[in-house]
């Protein structure tokens, strides 16, 4: 019965996906039954073509395929909508988020005193992007957690585990994997923070900019903020569960 599903997101990563594929597996090699799901997101490439070849040598790798480009968020709600497991962990595909980390994302869940813990966000350090990239995420990273107190550093990290059903239960919009600590938060989960590396990409080039990212993501923003005032303020008891306390 596969417990945990490796959910990547990929556009036109065909250079990049069978490397990260593998080195997943290195890492989970010990590990319980577990899958790799690739959501090839309208890549114009190979991406979907090489995925399905190494698939051919590695049944835990699945592939779910977009028609046409989605986003990132849609990637990873097809990716989680298509699991097994009931934990998740995602990993962009460009193959800067270094699969080693995933044990210490993991690790969270299963401590003492974890029923409540909804989400472990990767937070980066060292990062090896271009000095306007880190200098416009460090800006949007901190209005964001300004506005929505959600206590997190680094949301654009790529290296997030989270509860499959509470994930589910998260009200969906486009570019909604960059705000997941303030709306687990708003669930009444809790939220761990777990430090991370980061590489440099081999291959390929990023598929934003940062102005795209800036002009969607105040609109977001405020989005986010609405949703946050608007969440519901109590939890139904039946009346038989009632009876018994």
């Amino acid at each position: 019965m596969v417990t945990l599903s490796i959910v990547i997101p990929a556009r036109n990563e065909a250079d990049n996906i069978v490397g990260l594929v593998d080195a997943i597996a290195t890492v989970l090699a010990a590990r319980g039954a577990y899958e790799i799901i690739v959501v090839d997101d309208g890549s114009s490439d190979a991406t979907a073509t090489v995925v399905m070849e190494r698939a051919a040598g590695l049944p835990q790798l699945r592939l779910v395929r977009h028609p046409l480009s989605a986003g990132q968020s849609a990637a990873v709600h097809s990716g989680v909508l298509a699991a097994k497991g009931g934990l998740i962990c995602t990993l962009d595909g460009d193959g800067q988020n270094p699969p080693e980390y995933i044990p210490a994302l993991l690790a969270p869940f299963a401590a003492e005193g974890s029923a409540m813990v909804g989400l472990v966000a990767g937070q980066r350090v060292g990062r090896k992007d271009t000095l306007s990239k880190r200098l416009a995420s460090r800006f949007a990273n901190g209005l964001r957690s300004w506005m929505l107190g959600d206590s997190t550093r680094d949301t654009g990290c790529g290296l997030k585990a989270f509860r499959r059903e509470a994930f589910l239960r998260l009200p969906y919009f486009d570019h909604m994997h960059r705000y997941l600590p303030a709306l687990f938060a708003r669930d009444g989960w809790q939220v761990r923070h777990v430090d991370v590396g980061h590489r440099a990409r081999i291959a390929g080039q990023s598929n934003y900019s940062n102005l795209q990212r800036g002009l969607v993501g105040m609109v977001d923003l405020f989005g986010v903020m609405w949703l946050l005032k608007r969440r519901k303020k109590t939890n139904p008891i039946l009346a038989e569960d009632q009876g018994r306390q």
